[in-house]
């Protein structure tokens, strides 16, 4: 990007005051309007500056359009972060600028409220059916502890965590990666990740709406892969595990958290379970076949489904079994 595009589009003051916000937590152009007190197509010329300029970065989620910083991302540069030090110390040196910033963060709270009410509304009209559910397994705390222990202490890299809910997995890892996206298909389970995960820094966490049979991201991303209670929500498992060995760099992990196999046929029904768990030798296959070298899975015991974690380790592929292009344009 010209240096001159990124000086102009930070001579102007909400541009700044943006900018700054960003930098504290990723916001719908909503959000920012109502902290800013502008209309919206305003902070949409403005965030349009920003973006151009490549110190900010656009995410459409159905009809709403959230923004985030781009430093700390891997699109940013020496530049952006160099911005972001000038902003910094701008807001450490300058008293008025300092003054709008702090009263901004301070409307942030009113965002943050919004959004936790959400996610609570979303709760409480699906808490029994989970209840139902969680009552049939091991407990949330068992499994994350067994999870961890299997991970062990191996630096996790970047992280994707598919089908990521209420966002748990990725902020129970968040301290031990470099950085995590968080994705999920479901609108509304994004907002409410969104509330459960917005306490953390927007550098270390991002949210992205996409179908785990298509992911939207380049070959060889990540370096560890999570699937946490979400892969019997396949038609066919063998699609969405291609698709994580694709984005999954040689030598990196994948960990899988599901059920074994089991006969309980009304969670088709109630719970929309495509698959009635998996056997260590379907998952084995599974595995290997999308790319992955199986490990020794780690069985759960203590409720009426068995809770198993299968790990693998991504193999090394010859290049044209290694495309970059995503699943729906590989098979047109």
């Amino acid at each position: 990007m010209a240096i001159e595009t990124i000086f102009k589009a930070l001579a102007d003051p909400t541009r700044l005051r943006i900018a700054q916000l960003l930098g504290t937590m990723e916001l719908a152009v909503g959000e920012l309007a109502q902290v800013l007190g502008q209309s919206q197509p305003r902070v949409s010329r403005h965030v349009g500056i920003l973006c151009d300029a490549g110190l900010a970065e656009r995410r459409r989620e159905g009809s709403w359009v959230f923004l985030r910083s781009t430093s700390g991302s891997g699109s940013s540069d020496a530049i952006v972060a160099a911005v972001e030090r000038l902003l910094a110390t701008a807001e450490r040196e300058n008293a008025e600028f300092a003054e709008l910033c702090e009263a901004d963060r301070q409307k942030l709270a009113a965002i943050r409220n919004s959004r936790e009410e959400s996610a609570e509304g979303y709760f409480a009209r699906h808490a029994s059916d989970w209840d139902d559910l969680r009552a049939l397994h091991s407990s949330d705390a068992q499994v994350e502890k067994k999870l961890a222990e299997a991970l062990g202490d191996a630096p996790l890299g970047a992280v994707l965590d598919i089908g990521t809910g209420t966002g748990r997995m990725a902020e129970f890892f968040a301290d031990k990666a470099e950085h995590v996206v968080a994705l999920d298909k479901n609108l509304e389970m994004l907002r409410v990740a969104r509330a459960k995960l917005q306490h953390l820094p927007t550098a270390q966490i991002e949210l992205v709406q996409g179908d785990f049979s298509d992911l939207p991201f380049p070959a060889a991303s990540f370096d560890t892969v999570l699937l946490h209670q979400v892969l019997h929500f396949a038609q066919d498992p063998a699609l969405p595990l291609s698709e994580a060995a694709r984005v999954t760099r040689a030598g990196g992990r994948i960990a899988i958290v599901d059920f074994a196999s089991h006969d309980r046929e009304e969670l088709r029904t109630r719970h929309q379970h495509s698959r009635l768990g998996f056997s260590d030798s379907q998952m084995r296959d599974l595995l290997r076949s999308s790319g992955f070298s199986a490990r020794e899975p780690v069985a759960l015991e203590g409720g009426e489904l068995i809770v198993k974690i299968w790990l693998g380790t991504r193999r090394n592929l010859p290049e044209s079994q290694n495309s970059t292009t995503p699943a729906k344009e590989r098979s047109a």
